[in-house]
């Protein structure tokens, strides 16, 4: 590393929550979505796995395909034992001549009991077959109760929806040079009093140790009263920047990753929220700059926001100045 770069008197924080040992890191810090780059071991899987998180955070088509299948599962199992404890124990059973059939038959009653419809065509008979459907029906109503509230909680949970540039660029600003990013809200929600914070990751070697030091890396602007339109987030790279002085090929040596960090209040749901992501050295882009993603509407009544646009930029020509290089 240059001898005139400024992290020797650069003060780097501990209070990321990651480790300093690069030793033991795989790949990058955190994920484009936020979540930490981490597996747990150590204790059972359902001692450490939280299954109402799990439900909250995966995808929709996950979620409900996950609900369908434990639907679907459990009315399987409730049909064997009443296969078990005999067909002839369900009155209104007609035309059952194979064992598929009499299983059918079986299956839609679970399954209308699981769910408490009940159409009467078919019933329980005896103390046995009777005792197993009213089960099954105190399980159905525990069931849905939950489902219920998982599918509220995952609908009323507050959410930033913000939607990130895929690079970082490093462009021309005010006669030097600069580390930017590009964001937007990309639903219908109204967020105010963003703020926005970056944290360096860079590996380095300490004495043939290879440790990770993180540096906090001050914005133009840290803060905006309202998200309307996009937000460009500007780390001036001066003599105070982390990187300072680093040339394109330290930065690839040094496994720079950015993580950022950004809160905002949602006025629908009155409630704070926020979102994470980082960028690791292979998502830079020197050279270059956003081009705009937004433009008065044809009739000019209204601005259009082009949210397939947040990741758009051109090449440009760097200015011949001291820093990155």
């Amino acid at each position: 590393m240059s001898s005139s770069n400024p992290r020797s008197r650069l003060r780097d924080i501990n209070n990321t929550g990651f480790g300093g040992n690069s030793n033991v890191e795989g790949g990058r810090l955190m994920n484009a979505d936020g979540s930490t780059n981490l597996k747990k071991r150590g204790i059972p899987v359902w001692e450490r796995t939280s299954i109402y998180h799990t439900l909250l955070r995966m995808p929709r088509h996950s979620f409900f395909l996950s609900i369908f299948i434990f639907y679907t599962s459990v009315n399987f199992c409730f049909a064997f034992i009443y296969m078990l404890t005999g067909i002839e124990n369900l009155l209104g059973v007609v035309d059952a001549h194979t064992f598929a059939d009499r299983f059918m038959e079986a299956f839609f009653f679970s399954s209308q009991t699981l769910t408490t419809v009940g159409y009467g065509r078919v019933s329980p008979s005896g103390m046995v077959t009777n005792c197993i459907a009213s089960l099954e029906s105190l399980m159905g109503i525990l069931t849905f109760a939950v489902v219920t509230g998982l599918i509220y909680a995952r609908f009323s949970r507050p959410k930033a929806y913000l939607l990130f540039s895929n690079n970082f660029l490093i462009a021309p600003y005010k006669g030097a040079k600069a580390l930017m990013i590009r964001l937007c809200t990309y639903k219908n929600n109204n967020l105010t009093d963003v703020e926005a914070q970056f944290t360096l990751a860079i590996h380095e070697n300490d004495n043939g140790k290879s440790i990770t030091r993180f540096y906090p890396l001050g914005l133009e602007i840290s803060k905006v009263s309202s998200l309307a339109l996009s937000w460009t987030i500007v780390h001036s790279i001066t003599e105070d920047s982390p990187v300072y002085n680093f040339t394109e090929a330290q930065i690839s040596e040094s496994r720079m990753e950015l993580i950022v960090s950004i809160k905002a209040f949602d006025d629908h749901f009155s409630n704070i929220v926020q979102q994470r992501t980082s960028y690791t050295y292979r998502q830079a882009v020197y050279g270059a700059k956003f081009t705009p993603m937004f433009e008065r509407a044809p009739d000019g009544e209204y601005t259009l926001l082009e949210l397939d646009k947040i990741s758009d930029y051109e090449a440009v020509v760097l200015p011949q100045v001291v820093g990155l290089v």
